[in-house]
């Protein structure tokens, strides 16, 4: 089960901090990551993070504001989104899957709204 929370309104330039429980699972070798999908738009892929701690970023859609990290003791991922645009305005969703994708899981969203 993954549970996201932290979405909300923000004006532009603001920051919001997302955060995705996952439990029912070992998930600590899991990588753990977010996606985002706007009104629409495809479902796009935003930042995740191996068990081993490497990040990856999409840079078109990052800029260089978001961070990613994980706590591998409670099977957390958080996304820090700082200096947001109203482009950032989605659904973001929680993803979670093993290396080779045998196992993937989604979280339902949270919605981020940033108005101008």
């Amino acid at each position: 089960q993954l549970v996201e929370s932290g979405g909300g309104l923000v004006q532009a330039g603001g920051s919001l901090r997302l955060s995705c429980a996952a439990s029912g699972r070992p998930f600590n070798t899991y990588t753990m990551g977010w996606f985002r999908q706007a009104p629409g738009k495809l479902r796009e892929f935003v930042a995740d993070i191996r068990s081993s701690g490497l990040d990856t970023y999409n840079p078109a859609t990052v800029k260089g504001r978001f961070t990613i990290s994980r706590n591998s003791i409670n099977n957390t991922v958080t996304l820090q989104m700082n200096n947001l645009e109203p482009e950032d305005t989605a659904v973001y969703y929680c993803r979670v899957h093993t290396p080779d994708y045998y196992s993937d899981y989604w979280g339902h969203g949270t919605q981020v709204t940033v108005s101008p």
